[in-house]
């Protein structure tokens, strides 16, 4: 697994990136010339976007690897252009639109009672050590859990990031799941910057901004409003069964 801050190979150093030097992203940084720069944090896979944008798009479209800590910091300092974040985030001089809610998870030994659990709800931890993320990082409380010495809440995309064979990540109730938003600054709201929003919210390729797209078999027709019964056409009386006229 790559370092944070340095880019994937396949993922995030797409074939014809055409890169130059950018001085707002600070010394040694760069930017593709006429395409987008998206931070992620771990957990988030941002590959069937990356996928969406190259059918749609000939513009490049980088990816960059970033911890938690420096989500938002990624696009204030100028070396991103867009982030997926995970909320909380201080919105100060951003646009964030929340995308999904990540299901909990608490992770634990595979020898703890727990691990036999289809779910469990967080009060039944309350005798248990709990990891905090401000004080380790996601893969160090992991660890600890491994080694037996409390547990850790987390996304679930983040627990299967770092899964260990001796350890188990358990659905977890009563607790509230994490949100992953798009955000961007607010002075950067152009055409591509609005493009991939309309790909990371599912919108097609044939809808714009603020446009809902047509349902297949194009628009409907309005239906016609129907004539009052005293203008419809009389009914004939039916000829009884067997009487001749």
């Amino acid at each position: 697994m790559a370092d944070a801050g340095r880019p994937l190979r396949g993922l995030r150093q797409l074939p014809g990136l055409d890169r130059a030097r950018d001085p707002r992203r600070g010394p040694g940084a760069t930017l593709s010339t006429a395409g987008l720069r998206v931070a992620f944090v771990p957990g988030v896979t941002p590959d069937k976007w990356v996928r969406r944008w190259r059918e749609r798009r000939p513009e490049p479209l980088e990816t960059l690897l970033v911890e938690e800590v420096e989500q938002t910091q990624v696009l204030h300092e100028g070396r991103a252009d867009m982030s997926l974040v995970r909320l909380p985030v201080d919105p100060a001089g951003l646009h964030v639109v929340p995308l999904y809610v990540e299901q909990p998870v608490v992770v634990v030994p595979r020898d703890h009672v727990v691990s036999a659990f289809d779910s469990i709800d967080v009060a039944e931890l309350a005798d248990e050590h709990h990891w905090s993320l401000a004080e380790v990082t996601a893969k160090e409380a992991v660890e600890a859990v491994a080694g037996g010495t409390g547990v850790v809440v987390l996304p679930m995309s983040v627990a299967r990031l770092h899964h260990r064979r001796d350890v188990v990540a358990v659905p977890v109730d009563g607790v509230e799941g994490s949100q992953v938003a798009l955000a961007w600054l607010v002075e950067r709201d152009d055409e591509l910057t609005q493009e991939l929003v309309g790909v990371v919210r599912g919108r097609t390729a044939r809808s714009s901004r603020g446009e809902q797209p047509e349902p297949s078999g194009g628009p409907r027709q309005p239906k016609q409003p129907r004539k009052p019964r005293s203008a419809q056409r009389p009914r004939q009386p039916r000829n009884p069964r067997g009487r001749r006229r």
